[in-house]
């Protein structure tokens, strides 16, 4: 499976945006699904994941209530939608897929490039 994310761009605090990611492959409804981002300056950090038909979601605790993922099986796509944004949000976005869930980016064997989010205060 091939990765592609989209939606980055820049934002005001308290804005919306929706992130999807893309999946060419027809392997991808085998997967766990999960978001990561990389804030400037630091670590890669685990955002949100999913399972592979959709039924598990789990989140970074801090980001709980803000972020939902979701995942088409069909069209096969995943989406974060993210809600309240915060500049402490502004990071480099990626999906990835792996064989379970985890929060381990190690755990995850493909990765899409990455898209940007700004989020100006």
């Amino acid at each position: 499976v091939q990765l592609q994310a989209s939606g980055g761009g820049l934002v005001q605090a308290g804005d919306s945006l929706r992130l999807s990611c893309a999946a060419s492959g027809h392997t991808f409804g085998y997967y766990t699904m999960a978001w990561f981002r990389q804030p400037p300056g630091k670590e890669r950090e685990f955002v949100a994941g999913i399972s592979w038909r959709g039924g598990d979601t789990y989140y970074a605790d801090s980001l709980k209530g803000r972020f939902t993922i979701t995942r088409d099986n069909v069209e096969n796509t995943v989406t974060l939608q993210m809600n309240s944004l915060k500049p402490e949000d502004t990071a480099v976005y990626y999906c990835a897929a792996g064989p379970y869930a985890s929060s381990w980016y190690r755990d995850f064997t493909v990765w899409g490039q990455g898209t940007l989010v700004t989020v100006s205060s």
